[in-house]
């Protein structure tokens, strides 16, 4: 019942033509990636490569002034297997005057400026590359909100969202990204010894387990204790699921008319593009 492997080849399969058919539908054949050396981006930056062609992706490097020497490393390593057209842009004096009007910043909110700011480059590369940026947030990160809205939530197509983390790992491994990317610590490298399950409290491995059940079983929170965890586990990661809701969702609108957007009016394929 807490079986997440998953078929590595048909997921490779399905996720190379959803980022083809996606991108192609709405008149674009290139990609824009931010790749940070760490694991989502990484297999983004390698499914889109299979998708599209090396020529058709930008790989951009976005580090800070105190980004991890690893980081760049491995995201230079992708680039220079894959031979992909690259850019590096550090954003450090982007962010430094609006970190600086407020002397009494806390980590968390540092890490939604840059994460925002990071957005915000590559979406002018993104214009000027003429490609559609592609996501990078796996189906943990979105469950659990830890992610920033409008930062590194943002993209045009996402082909990990239904992926989590674990089942990352896995796909990872048969697409032979490097080790040394697959097997280090999960970090958004945005601050010195900043680690994701550090700030999480919790594993990524434990959250999966949980959330398969919630999510994709219909445990109730109930039976999810009965199958053995912890409740306080429970309720902490339940928490933090409904809590991020707004950050899976479009802002909603008020409705006024018969056709609101989004509601009454959905996009329609038969119109063309």
């Amino acid at each position: 019942m807490l079986d997440l492997t998953i078929n590595t080849d048909v997921a490779r399969q399905i996720l190379t033509g959803f980022i083809k058919s996606e991108l192609t539908r709405v008149g674009f054949s290139r990609a824009v990636i931010g790749l940070s050396g760490g694991i989502d981006s990484a297999l983004s930056f390698v499914l889109a490569v299979e998708a599209l062609g090396a020529e058709n992706v930008l790989a951009v490097r976005l580090p800070y002034k105190s980004s991890s020497a690893d980081s760049l490393e491995h995201a230079q390593m992708l680039i220079d297997r894959y031979k992909v057209p690259s850019e590096t842009i550090e954003i450090t004096d982007m962010v430094e005057p609006l970190l600086r009007y407020d002397p009494e910043m806390n980590k968390k909110r540092k890490g939604n400026i840059m994460a925002r700011e990071r957005m915000v480059v590559l979406y002018d590369r993104s214009e000027a590359f003429r490609g559609l940026v592609i996501g990078t947030s796996n189906k943990t990160e979105l469950l659990l909100g830890y992610s920033t809205l409008w930062g590194d939530m943002a993209s045009a197509v996402n082909p990990l969202g239904d992926l989590y983390k674990t089942q990352v790992r896995q796909l990872s491994r048969a697409m032979e990204i490097p080790a040394a990317i697959v097997d280090k610590p999960p970090s958004g490298d945005l601050w010195i010894g900043q680690t994701d399950e550090g700030e999480l409290g919790f594993t990524y491995e434990e959250a999966d387990k949980l959330l398969f059940l919630l999510v994709d079983q219909r445990y109730s929170p109930q039976e999810c204790i009965e199958e053995g965890f912890d409740k306080g586990f429970v309720e902490a990661v339940l928490d933090r699921t409904r809590r991020s809701q707004f950050k899976r969702m479009l802002p909603p609108i008020a409705k006024l008319s018969n056709r609101t957007i989004g509601y009454d009016f959905l996009y329609l394929r038969d119109w063309g593009t």
